[in-house]
């Protein structure tokens, strides 16, 4: 008796129409993959991923598009640079290639655009005003010059379904931050750069520049103990 080959399983519902999977966004203007240096290169987003945890159930992503509805038009759709949402089914995200607010059950807890000559007024007029109708908790604005959004680091919570703005404080010559209660994280601008402090360390969750620099101090400290070892058995 021979035994059917196991066949793999089609993401259509039993009683619904085929599954929807969602393009990618066009591709950007060279001016807007300012988002690529402060999160990908620095490595904010692994970093923000292992300080959360619990992938199952949280969603931290961008640059893929953000909508109310399954059926959205493309031209009211919007791409944070970076959304992230928690107590929500991340594989359906992965799935869909994008974050559906009616099927995941609830907008984005936190939303963070940063600045690019193409998108500054974007950012401070539409985006913000459709983030505040779909309900997004926070929308921050990071902008490394302070030309194009007119503050170096910005921040709005809703409050009573409008956008109210967060104190954004500057800390030092170098440094201005805020809080974000969404993610109980302080933002900061610091000399152009977008840090995430953690409020129980008052330190950096970690950038892959300080990552770099502790592997530099340990293996300086191995051969430190090496020298002084191979000292201790006369081999010097």
């Amino acid at each position: 008796m021979t035994t059917a080959k196991p066949q793999p399983v089609s993401p259509a519902t039993p009683a619904g129409p085929a599954f929807v999977r969602i393009p990618d966004p066009p591709e950007r203007h060279p001016d807007d993959m300012t988002s690529f240096i402060h999160l990908s290169r620095t490595g904010s987003v692994a970093y923000l991923i292992d300080h959360f945890g619990n992938p199952d159930i949280t969603v931290i992503g961008g640059e893929l598009y953000l909508q109310p509805e399954l059926n959205t038009p493309q031209s009211e759709r919007r791409v944070p640079d970076l959304y992230i949402a928690f107590g929500v089914d991340s594989a359906a995200y992965y799935a869909r290639n994008a974050y559906v607010i009616a099927e995941q059950g609830k907008p984005p807890d936190f939303v963070l655009e940063i600045a690019s000559p193409t998108t500054a007024d974007q950012d401070l007029g539409p985006k913000r005003d459709d983030y505040e109708s779909w309900g997004v908790t926070e929308y921050w604005r990071f902008d490394r010059t302070g030309q194009y959004h007119g503050d170096r680091l910005a921040g709005d919570r809703l409050v009573d379904g409008r956008y109210q703005p967060i104190d954004v404080a500057q800390v030092s010559n170098e440094e201005w931050r805020g809080y974000s209660a969404a993610l109980d994280l302080y933002l900061a601008w610091n000399a152009g750069q977008l840090l995430w402090i953690d409020p129980a360390t008052a330190s950096s969750i970690t950038t892959l520049a300080d990552e770099r620099a502790a592997r530099q101090q340990a293996e300086a400290r191995v051969q430190e103990l090496e020298a002084e070892l191979r000292q201790l058995r006369g081999l010097t």
